[in-house]
């Protein structure tokens, strides 16, 4: 008898590009804080300190396999809530926030594999006194966070994740069983989920909200992409609507473009290639091999993304950036 184990993590966290307009004003003040991003690898989900996240979702599964039939299955893990932290009088003030029951439907069995599904989340204990669309038409309790994971066990041996549903605010990364950071929820909508993740409108009303999930950047990305976002007000920004252009194929350019929210679709010659999301670096072609750019980047979803210009980028860094985009789009080119 072999048993086959496997795991998916979650970890959601509120990045400084994550908020627009009004509700910005607190964390502008220094009333409450940004978070930063959460580490490249999970080498112990239980040692992650509380303030390091603002929700933690682990779904771990097994399976008993003997002459090649599934005969025993289970699963384990569970959702983790951090703290929320507000600065004042010049005193940091720790509240304590409000985790709800995991949602742990019963695994599907198809014979050669089982699906499990785990929903955790919760809200923060502060108050959040606001005018929403429907019935009550005010809130005071804040709205709720979560995210939905799936993992599917096989009979041979292998094992795929998902991530079904998530609450749209915060950002969500995925973690697999290795600790190895492969996907990231693509567009964040505070305002949906400022004015609607409330009652019925959450997995615990019975209504969960699709996830937008895009692959990881490479950890070189990661790299770059913090050094840039260091020089804060020193860059541009550009807001780029679903459905339109940001650069054409084959037209001059000569700036790089990280990826803050939203989702792009990589196209060549009129053909999509690939979708990537927050944290990706694109236009590095562009800036190494003739200044014209080899793809053309259409936004799937609403997307904002900074404007990077060649100075203050490591061409070295681009160089090894480029080859990893060059061996991921499989014959194409990302820009």
């Amino acid at each position: 008898m072999a048993r086959i184990t496997s795991s998916v993590t979650s970890v959601s966290w509120i990045p400084s590009e994550a908020i627009e307009g009004l509700p910005k004003l607190p964390f502008e003040m220094g009333l409450t804080h940004y978070d930063e991003p959460p580490p490249d690898s999970l080498e112990d989900v239980k040692a992650l300190p509380p303030e390091r996240f603002r929700l933690l979702n682990e779904l771990r599964a097994w399976i008993d396999v003997e002459n090649d039939r599934i005969v025993r299955y289970g699963q384990g893990g569970g959702g983790r809530i951090g703290k929320t932290r507000v600065s004042l009088i010049g005193r940091d003030l720790l509240f304590h926030t409000v985790p709800f029951p995991d949602r742990r439907p019963d695994p599907a069995v198809f014979g050669d594999r089982v699906r499990f599904v785990q929903t955790s989340g919760g809200r923060t204990s502060l108050p959040a006194p606001r005018r929403v669309s429907r019935k009550p038409f005010v809130q005071l309790t804040p709205p709720v966070a979560w995210t939905t994971l799936a993992l599917t066990l096989h009979a041979d041996g292998r094992s795929k994740l998902e991530v079904p549903g998530a609450s749209s605010f915060p950002r969500h990364w995925i973690y697999d069983d290795k600790g190895n950071l492969v996907q990231k929820t693509g567009l964040v909508d505070f305002q949906t989920w400022y004015q609607g993740a409330f009652g019925t409108k959450t997995p615990w009303g019975d209504e969960d909200s699709p996830a937008v999930v895009t692959a990881a950047e490479t950890a070189l990305e990661r790299e770059v992409s913090r050094s840039v976002m260091r020089q804060g007000s020193a860059l541009g920004r550009r807001d780029v609507d679903a459905g339109e252009t940001l650069v054409q194929q084959g037209t001059p350019g000569d700036a790089l473009f990280l990826v803050l929210d939203g989702v792009l679709s990589v196209e060549v010659d009129g053909e999509p290639i690939a979708e990537v999301g927050p944290g990706a670096l694109l236009g590095e072609r562009a800036l190494l091999e003739g200044g014209h750019r080899t793809s053309t980047l259409r936004a799937a979803t609403n997307c904002r993304v900074a404007v990077i210009t060649e100075e203050k980028v490591d061409k070295a860094a681009l160089l090894q950036i480029s080859l990893g985009h060059r061996r991921e789009s499989d014959g194409g080119s990302l820009p």
